[in-house]
This record gives C-alpha cells, sequence and structure tokens, in this order.
C-alpha cells in the first residue's frame, strides 16, 4: 500500500495511492531506514483505518496523538488524518498561564512578576504564536520592543531574563528544540544615578509628616535598620523583638528557600527603640504581627511614602525604600566592618558594593579636610611628649651622642692598637 523512494543526501519519502486514486508523497527529510520503515508501517494502517471506515485502534491513535507537530502537518496536508489543532500549552500565552500556576514554589510577588513579562510577550508577539516557531531573532526583537516602550535598561534585562526563564522550562520539558532567549543580557547592573541619600535631617522631617506610629516605625526599620519593605517590615512579628537583649529577629521571605537565610538577627539601633515602643504600647492585647494596619495587597506602601515626603516639604526619591536600605548600609560601612554590616542588612559584599553603598557629600567634605586639623596634631605632639619624663637637655645630648649597642655601649673609651702590615687576606700557614 505504501513505499519508500530514497533520495540523494540520505533523505526519503513515502509513497502512496489514497482511497480516491491519488498518488500522495510525505517528505521524512533525512532519517534511517529503519524510522522510515516504521512510518510506512503507520501509515498503512491510517490508510487501512481510511479505507474500511472505522476508528483508529488504541495504539495507532496514541501514535497520532504524539506526534511532532511538524510531522502531524505532513499527515494533515496528505488526508491521513484531521488538521491537527494547537495544544494551549503549545501556544505562547497558553504556555506561560500553565507554567505559573504551576509554580506554586514562588511568592505572590514573583507571580506578579512573571505576569507582567508574560503579557509583555503576548503583547509583543500575540496570544496564539507557536513556542516551537521562536527564534534567535525574534528574542533581539522583544529586547529592542521593550527599549523602545521607555522601559530603564535594569527593567528591560528583568523582563528578558523572565523570557529567558519561560523558554527555558519549554525546553526541558522538549517543547522546543532550544531557548531562542538563551544569548540575551539579563543581569541587573548598579545604577549609581539613581541613588539617593537620606540625611538624617531629610529623615526626621519625614519621620514628622508620618500620619501614625506604625508609619514611622516602618520607615524607621527601613531607614535605621536596613529592613526590607514591605516583606520583611510586614512579616515581623512581636515574637521576633527581643527587648532584653536588644535585639531584632528579621523575617526574609526574600530568602527563605535558601537555607540558613531564613532570617536574620539585626541590633536595637537607638534610633528604632521608641518607634518600637510607640507601636509596642498602642498594640492590642494578642496582637501578632508588629504592623497591621497597612496590610494587606491594596496598600501600595511606596505610593503613599511618597505622598508623605511631599507633606514633609521633600522631592520624592527614586526607589525609595530602597534607598532607605541603601543609606542605612553606607552609613554602618563607616563604622563596622563590611561582613558585620552585610549579616545585619541581609546582602553580600558584592551585592552591597554593586547596588547599596553611596558616595556621600560626606565623604567629599571630609577628603577636603586633608587629614587631621593641627590642633589634633599638637594633641598628638604633647600628648607624646607627656610621655618623655627626661630634662629637654638631656634629650638633646641623648640624640646628639651615638648610642652603641651591646658590651660596647657600656666601654667609656676604646684602646688605641697598632695594626699590622698586613692586607685584608688571611695568614694561611704551610
Amino acid at each position: 500500500m505504501a513505499s519508500i523512494a530514497n533520495d540523494p543526501g540520505s533523505r526519503r519519502r513515502i509513497l502512496f495511492v489514497d482511497p480516491s486514486g491519488d498518488r500522495k508523497t510525505i517528505r521524512l527529510g533525512k532519517v534511517s531506514g529503519r524510522a522510515a520503515e516504521g512510518v510506512k508501517h503507520r501509515v498503512e494502517q491510517l490508510l487501512e483505518a481510511k479505507l474500511l471506515k472505522r476508528p483508529m485502534e488504541p495504539d495507532l491513535a496514541a501514535w497520532v496523538a504524539d506526534l511532532e507537530p511538524r510531522m502531524a502537518k505532513k499527515l494533515a496536508a496528505v488526508g491521513l488524518i484531521a488538521k491537527p489543532e494547537a495544544k494551549a500549552s503549545d501556544t505562547l500565552e497558553g504556555f506561560i498561564k500553565q507554567y505559573i500556576s504551576a509554580r506554586s514554589d514562588i511568592k505572590a510577588r514573583t507571580v506578579v512578576r512573571l505576569e507582567q513579562a508574560g503579557r509583555k510577550l503576548v503583547e509583543c508577539f500575540g496570544a496564539d504564536r507557536r513556542l516551537r516557531s521562536f527564534t534567535t531573532g525574534d528574542a533581539d526583537k522583544f529586547r529592542l520592543w521593550l527599549v523602545g516602550q521607555g522601559l530603564a535598561e535594569n527593567t528591560v534585562r528583568r523582563l528578558c531574563g523572565r523570557a529567558k526563564q519561560f523558554f527555558r522550562a519549554a525546553l526541558r520539558r522538549k517543547m522546543v528544540t532550544e531557548n531562542p532567549f538563551a544569548e540575551l543580557v539579563s543581569a541587573v547592573r548598579g545604577n549609581p544615578s539613581r541613588f539617593y541619600f537620606v540625611t538624617r535631617d531629610d529623615s526626621a522631617k519625614v519621620l514628622d509628616a508620618c500620619p501614625d506610629a506604625e508609619w514611622r516605625l516602618l520607615f524607621a526599620l527601613a531607614r535605621f535598620g536596613g529592613v526590607r519593605t514591605p516583606s520583611e517590615s510586614l512579616a515581623l512579628k512581636w515574637g521576633d523583638i527581643d527587648w532584653e537583649n536588644n535585639r531584632i529577629r528579621v523575617p526574609s521571605p526574600k530568602t527563605e528557600h535558601i537555607e540558613g537565610k531564613e532570617a536574620r538577627l539585626i541590633p536595637m539601633f537607638p534610633e528604632l527603640r521608641p518607634h518600637l515602643e510607640a507601636v509596642f504600647d498602642q498594640a492590642e492585647p494578642g496582637t501578632e504581627y508588629v504592623v497591621t494596619r497597612y496590610r494587606g495587597g491594596h496598600v501600595n506602601l511606596r505610593t503613599q511614602l511618597d505622598r508623605i515626603i511631599r507633606r514633609a516639604g521633600l522631592t520624592p526619591w527614586g526607589k525609595p525604600w530602597q534607598n532607605l536600605r541603601s543609606t542605612r548600609e553606607t552609613e554602618l560601612m563607616e563604622e563596622y566592618p563590611a561582613h558585620v554590616v552585610c549579616a545585619w542588612i541581609g546582602n553580600s559584599e558584592s551585592v552591597a558594593r554593586k547596588h547599596y553603598l553611596q558616595l556621600t557629600d560626606e565623604h567629599f567634605a571630609r577628603a577636603v579636610q586633608g587629614g587631621p586639623s593641627k590642633a589634633a596634631q599638637k594633641t598628638a605632639q604633647h600628648a607624646h611628649a607627656e610621655e618623655r619624663r627626661e630634662p629637654q637637655e638631656q634629650l638633646d645630648a641623648q640624640e646628639k651622642a651615638p648610642v652603641l649597642p651591646g658590651p660596647a655601649a657600656s666601654c667609656e673609651y676604646l684602646p688605641l692598637c697598632p695594626v699590622p702590615p698586613r692586607g685584608v687576606e688571611p695568614r694561611f700557614s704551610g
């Protein structure tokens, strides 16, 4: 019923005559003879089912269901099977939704970010775009499209990284043969132009403009405790506050999936304690969380902080909560070893240098001073002189007289002895 034709370059075709008497060809491309025989056998089974107008046998139906899309299209083109409908998971939007819904291990905020990246991909390429049709050229197109949207470079990199994540998952499931986004740069880089150092004077103004004690505590936790807001601030419980030892256990939802990074200890800095006490005094008995009024997804702490900053008579700065953490880490680095500060803030030294530590006006002011003042130099000289109790005349004499080490120092004079008329070479007998 069907036969195999061999073409140059190890290419093969299946030839057959359909029930209507038409000659049909299925081009297999470069395949082994054994593989071609397998396809020929299945084609004959399909022809038999079509000729006898009976349903496919279970094993044949399973084989058709598992066909690679390209082969399924070829069989449909010659009338052996129905035109395959695209599975929802084979389309861009369908796969992204399926992938996100299956990720029960990620945080709600991560889900939001993945959904945002998915919407960008669908907006650029269309919801029904087949995963297998993507190429590296499409990846380049996506990046340029994001840049054309006026997005910041780091935002573009994050979105490209999530696109890369989607297709890496599709590759692992063998839904694509390669990850077209694999070569896109997705590492977020530091951007010093977005740094803003929040001085203590400005911090005091913002604290005065906060509407209540809980808002003052939220601001103080970020500015003076280096606590991530909202994730860590809202996760803080009264059981985490060690009043006796002046320490705070800060839960870290961002890193809790890493062993040993579920939480960290920070000192109860003097700037934090009064705000903690104020909120504690107002808390109802049995209250579990430290911050209770500003919980829930409907509360946008960043937008509210911008309003408070304006109310304080200041201009809102970019990345407000992160710059509060950045300011605190920069301050602490001036006073404590780097490894200690990073343990308190909850990042690594490399991340701190790249994304947190700032160059401030105070650094310039101290550099311009040119080291210790003259008064400090005089104080140091006076202290040094106090340690030397000898009279100045004796000191001058000692400075002028050479000091000889060992036994020579105890001799009052050395006898004059004639030197024999020899050279410097040693004498040998013989």
